[in-house]
């Protein structure tokens, strides 16, 4: 083999070699996002109260929790909160309440939400967090 076949092979497999590894890269980069595409209200079935309380969720909650996965995030996922009897940190009964409580006066590192948001607001935002 000529010195430039040599080099051109050699450049050849090198690009190859790139471009598997650039591939490789990004779909492990597609599978280590878990990216899921947001559904509609209509295709959660919400009513138009839960909607509401989606909508504060997204404008207030969601800077610290996500509703299904913590990661990433300050606070603690919000999956399920309403699925159990007791809250996971507090050990508070999981009622509206309690939930009610936590969202207008705040606790530990969650501040209180109390003089930002109406009772209206709280009332959907409940109504949400139970189709979680």
């Amino acid at each position: 083999m000529t010195d430039a076949r040599v080099h051109l092979n050699l450049k050849s497999r090198n690009i190859s070699l790139k471009l598997f590894s650039l591939g490789l890269c990004g779909s492990l980069a597609l599978v280590a996002c878990d990216v899921q595409v947001r559904k509609t209200d209509a295709q959660l079935g919400l009513n138009p109260h839960q909607a509401a309380g989606r909508r504060v969720y997204d404008a207030y909650c969601d800077r610290c929790h996500e509703p299904y996965s913590s990661r990433g995030k300050k606070g603690r996922s919000l999956k399920g909160v309403f699925g159990k009897q007791y809250l996971p940190q507090s050990g508070l009964p999981a009622k509206d309440q309690q939930v009610g409580d936590i969202i207008r006066y705040g606790r530990n590192m969650m501040p209180s939400f109390g003089q930002e948001l109406t009772p209206q607001q709280i009332e959907d935002l409940l109504a949400y967090l139970h189709t979680l």
